[in-house]
């Protein structure tokens, strides 16, 4: 009875020992072995064997790409503005020895560092520059972040500005910039559009021979056409108009046009001198 006792206790101890003296270390992941409480040795992924009681485990940790999402934060521009700035961080461990030994909590060190650079990046320049260069602000905080965290045993693969958000009047006045330029812009194709239709019917007048009577058509298509739009206004009065004295008029208007000579461009018009037919 005894000696089933102690051959148990035997086997309890042998079974506990092997289990403490084997390790297996995933894909992606590695480990730190420390012995008798100083850093032996670092473990990759894969079967291993650790010597009972004078060694363990300390750390288990993924090497793998990680992603640190940086909460809206508030910084000052150089020129004095309160931005609200969101990003993201994409790290990983590249020396599980360093990080471990060398930092504590190292993603809210990560973390930190980040809202340190990006207000010192953000200080130096004006709101202009910084809304229209996300990329270099990306390049130039990655940059500086993977510096600083080297002797970590970090490595910063990325950094993401998520969005930058101005306060509500500059995003006010950016919006009414914005929309001044859209009308200065359609404006300007508009009046582009008039002159190559104005240039393109000169061409088509100078080469017809009746171009008096086809210049009264489209004046008077015009002159209706803009009668129409204004009868559509809401706020439009209406006026009824006798259409002998709208025809009399035009011919008026018409008649008082001076004759076109089908060997010149419109615009190159004779006037017949009355005074020089009567010499």
């Amino acid at each position: 009875m005894g000696q089933s006792i102690l051959a148990m206790l035997v086997a309890l101890i042998l079974g506990y020992a092997v289990n403490s003296s084997v390790k297996i270390v995933s894909g992606g992941d590695e480990a730190l072995v420390e012995r008798l409480g100083q850093y032996k040795r670092t473990l990759k992924p894969g079967f291993h064997f650790i010597s009972p009681v004078v060694e363990k485990v300390v750390c288990v940790d993924t090497t793998r790409e990680r992603v640190l999402d940086i909460k809206p934060q508030s910084a000052i521009t150089g020129d004095n503005v309160a931005l609200e700035v969101d990003a993201v961080v994409y790290w990983r461990v590249v020396n599980l020895q360093k990080a471990y030994y060398g930092i504590d909590q190292i993603e809210n060190a990560i973390a930190n560092l980040v809202l340190t650079t990006f207000r010192a990046e953000i200080g130096r320049l004006p709101m202009q520059d910084i809304l229209g260069s996300r990329d270099d602000m990306n390049k130039k905080l990655l940059k500086k972040l993977d510096e600083a965290t080297e002797t970590w045993g970090v490595k910063v693969i990325r950094v993401e500005i998520q969005s930058i958000t101005p306060p509500k009047r500059v995003q006010e006045a950016m919006e009414l910039e914005r929309a001044t330029k859209s009308e200065w812009q359609a404006m300007v194709n508009k009046a582009i559009g008039t002159k190559e239709y104005m240039r393109l019917l000169v061409e088509a007048l100078d080469s017809h021979p009746n171009s008096k009577q086809v210049l009264n058509y489209l004046v008077t298509e015009k002159y209706l056409d803009a009668q129409q739009k204004l009868g559509e206004s809401d706020n439009a009065k209406i006026l009824f108009m006798d259409p002998r004295s709208m025809s009399e008029a035009l011919g008026e208007l018409m008649g008082s046009m001076p004759d076109i000579d089908p060997n010149s461009r419109l615009g190159e018009m004779k006037v017949i001198d009355t005074q020089t037919s009567q010499d």
